[in-house]
């Protein structure tokens, strides 16, 4: 078996793909499959797999996508099974078709053509590379037509003109052997439009180079607007009128045929890669309406004017922090997913977004005093958290990662008080979505001493209701927690805030899992339709808006890419790409090697121990492998990646090491070491130092606690406080409202454990509830709510105060 991969490679080694076709081959075969095989292995003392084993590999088909052969395997691997044995195991099996899944392919495409935009007039440079047992030929295509002269690897067009844009494939052939490559896509700019323009590079960051243009129109007659991006891999667009995406409008081109009055408005496109993201100027397209104007100006104005008026945001700024890999409780899972897919959502929105993960306590409040930065009068703010929490006297606590165990306020970030300080912004929203428990902390007796304004531009989404718990689904995988399962439907919806959170609530009640465990409260004292759709208008603070948006660009600065070439004549290709703002991918590629080199490879080495860098999980030949399960799709193939997260901890510039690793046939292929040093400053949100001690205008100020109720009797007059005002402050209407769940979960439920709380189980125990203040002194679970969650009464001296401001908030419970 020669031709068969290395026979002391250890199979949990085994590269992805050929991992999922060997399992496809011996999950559908009855006879020769993976129960015979488990009957093979299990007469082998080395490796012998019990009955318990192979049932708990039966019961993986009870599981969607579950694998019994896939686990199987794994256990084999876990017991230190090599690619020999398997091979061994598989001939006496007699799979020839699992056997020829391990063979290495008589012909592989290592290098793909890439999609690209340019300029007519540049040249089109398009790359194919394989190898094979045999000398490989080369043809390429353009849709179904051969392109003449297309033999080589390198498709070149010199210069490109618009009749060379379409569709190109290559096919390569290796005696016997015949594979395709990926369709590339070329789209091909009009030079004329470039306005003079000059673009060279058609790597690394995305170029506009074609801007739509302001647009009067009557009824009846046809809307078309253009722009145009250049760069590889070719731009995505995404047309926006007054803020909100079209839907299917994608292209570079929007035709809208036979125009009406509502369509007027104000448009521009989002052009975006992999890992940019880019916005054309935004124009007006005013809609005349021929019957009303009359042929005169008046009835023109009129109509103009008779258009309801349109809320703006100056800006739309949001911060993500999702908390999940806790030093001293409970980790938790959904966190990571739930930023990921609300950040491309509020991106989607124009929302300037900082996502975070796994951050300390002085770290958070770094990143809300730059989150902080980025306001200023009418900014649309939103914070989002998900991770452990919990809620004292209507205030809410957000836990660090560092959090000790017990915590308490000092420890934590209070949401109340990073509110007050957006109000000395003159914000013209302020949206506050917790995914967190809401539980009673009984470790912490101290109380916030935090005044609010009155203002009528507050939402606070709670995942949950007061002194209850918020889940996680159970899933082998990645999944959402339960708020953002159903908020992510109904996010880009054209609504007033609030009703969009009302048809999430609605939807949160019917999900059986939760149903008496997890309902969404909202609180609100929004006045105006004030919606996340609302288009940005900067008006007089264009100049302030322009500036806050460098100072978000400068935590999102990608190092660019690079090519390397090492003194053997090999040149390795470096990237990097941002699955979170304080998460980075690097890869490595092999564009060129000698002709004599019969292996080469490239790693990174050598991250400051600053960063959180698993060396078993650098330089894998999948992401998946590595941690990154977010961009998978969008990487480079037949690449080395690596995951460098903690992105923020980083207190110098970031210098790495790339080795090359190369063998000869001259030299009896003994192994060859070259290295690189490579300094990428200071990437993403490192450039922004979170490491640092609390700063001057650190929400701190606003966090200090006394350790005495009777310290101050000023409890928050914010949102929450109504729940816990005594008998003097609409008690009765609030608590009918309420209705809080206090249910615990049963072990048959499918539900995974609290997205937030104090408590000390695990989630995967699932009949134990999920904060500390569920236990007694005695260990037990308390059946009443002892002392710690009566309502406290307010003085008279802010009673008054409070009335008003609470008065002014409507408390919303599905």
């Amino acid at each position: 078996m020669s031709e068969t991969l290395d026979r002391s490679t250890k199979i949990n080694l085994i590269r992805e793909p050929v991992v999922r076709r060997l399992c496809e081959v011996l999950d559908r075969s009855s006879s020769r499959g993976w129960r015979k095989l488990g009957d093979i292995v299990g007469s082998d003392r080395r490796f012998k797999v019990s009955s318990d084993d192979m049932d708990e590999c039966s019961l993986k088909v009870l599981q969607v996508e579950g694998s019994p052969s896939r686990m199987l395997l794994r256990l084999m691997g876990e017991r230190g099974c090599t690619m020999g044995h398997l091979v061994d195991y598989l001939q006496t099996l007699g799979n020839s078709e699992a056997l020829q899944c391990l063979k290495p392919p008589a012909l592989q495409i290592f290098i793909q053509p890439q999609s690209v935009a340019l300029i007519s007039g540049h040249n089109l440079r398009l790359s194919c590379h394989a190898v094979g047992k045999s000398p490989v030929q080369y043809q390429w295509f353009k849709t179904k037509e051969e392109v003449p002269n297309g033999h080589s690897p390198d498709l070149v067009i010199s210069p490109v003109q618009l009749k060379d844009a379409g569709f190109y494939i290559c096919r390569v052939n290796c005696g016997d052997a015949l594979e395709f490559s990926q369709w590339a896509q070329v789209d091909v700019l009009n030079v004329n439009m470039f306005c003079g323009q000059s673009y060279h590079s058609l790597e690394g960051r995305l170029k506009l180079v074609i801007q739509p243009q302001s647009q009067r129109l009557n009824v009846g007659e046809n809307l078309q607007l253009e722009c145009g991006a250049v760069g590889r891999p070719i731009p995505r667009y995404q047309w926006h009128r007054n803020g909100v995406p079209i839907p299917s409008a994608t292209k570079r081109k929007l035709m809208i045929l036979h125009v009406m009055q509502d369509q007027h408005g104000r448009y521009r496109c989002e052009i975006s890669s992999s890992t940019e993201r880019l916005w054309t100027n935004e124009v007006d397209v005013v809609i005349d309406d021929v019957y009303a104007i009359g042929g005169g100006l008046g009835s023109s104005e009129f109509f103009l004017n008779s258009i309801p008026e349109q809320l703006y945001a100056t800006d739309k700024v949001a911060l993500l922090i999702g908390n999940l890999s806790y030093q001293n409780h409970p980790q938790l899972k959904a966190p990571m997913v739930d930023v990921y897919e609300l950040t491309n959502l509020l991106r989607q929105l124009n929302f300037q977004v900082v996502s975070l993960l796994d951050l300390t306590e002085s770290e958070m409040r770094n990143a809300v005093d730059e989150f902080l930065l980025l306001l200023h009068k009418g900014v649309y703010g939103l914070l989002y958290y998900a991770g452990h929490g919990y809620e004292n006297y209507g205030n809410s606590f957000m836990v660090p990662v560092d959090a000790p165990n017990p915590y308490r306020s000092a420890n934590c970030l209070c949401v109340q008080s990073i509110l007050k300080l957006m109000q000395e912004k003159e914000t013209g929203l302020n949206v506050f979505l917790l995914d967190m428990c809401r539980k009673r902390n009984i470790h912490d007796d101290s109380t916030p001493n935090i005044v609010l304004r009155v203002t009528a531009n507050i939402v606070f989404g709670y995942a949950t209701c007061q002194d209850a718990e918020a889940f996680e689904l159970s899933s082998s995988g990645f999944t959402n927690g339960v708020f953002i399962k159903f908020l992510k439907k109904r996010l880009l919806d054209d609504e007033k805030i609030t009703v969009v959170l009302d048809k999430v609530a609605e939807d949160m009640g019917q999900f059986d899992a939760t149903k008496g465990k997890q309902a969404l409260e909202i609180r609100s004292s929004l006045s105006e339709r004030r919606a996340l759709t609302d288009p940005i208008l900067p008006g007089d603070s264009a100049d302030l808006a322009h500036a806050h948006s460098r100072q978000w660009a400068k935590a999102h600065e990608l190092p660019e890419s690079m090519c390397l070439n090492f003194d053997c004549g090999a040149q390795i290709k470096l990237g990097f790409a941002a699955e979170f703002s304080n998460v980075l991918v690097i890869y490595t590629h092999i564009v060129k090697k000698p002709e004599d080199m019969s292996f080469c490879q490239a790693h990174v080495t050598d991250f400051s121990q600053d960063l959180d860098v698993d060396p078993k999980e650098m330089n894998r030949e999948t992401p998946e492998e590595t941690g990154i399960y977010f961009l998978s799709s969008s990487l480079p193939q037949h690449c080395l990646y690596t995951r460098v997260s903690s992105l923020q901890k980083l207190r110098e510039e970031l210098v790495f090491t790339v080795c090359l690793q190369g063998t000869f046939r001259s030299m009896d292929d003994d192994p060859v070491h070259w290295s690189k040093s490579i300094n990428i400053g200071k990437p993403l949100i490192a450039r922004l130092d979170l490491h640092r001690a609390m700063r001057r205008n650190s929400c701190l100020q606003t966090c200090l606690m006394p350790h005495s109720p009777s310290h101050s009797p000023c409890h928050s007059p914010g949102p929450e406080h109504r729940l816990h005002l005594h008998h003097g402050l609409h008690q009765a209407q609030d608590y009918s409202r309420l209705s809080p769940q206090h249910h615990y979960l049963d072990t048959f439920e499918r539900l995974q454990g609290a997205v937030g709380g104090c408590g000390d189980s695990y989630y995967d125990n699932l009949s134990q509830p999920r904060c500390e203040d569920a236990y007694d002194s005695a260990g037990g679970l308390s059946s009443s709510p002892g002392r710690h969650s009566i309502p406290i009464e307010a003085t008279e001296d802010i009673a008054e105060l409070q009335t008003v401001f609470i008065n002014s908030l409507q408390l919303q419970q599905q």
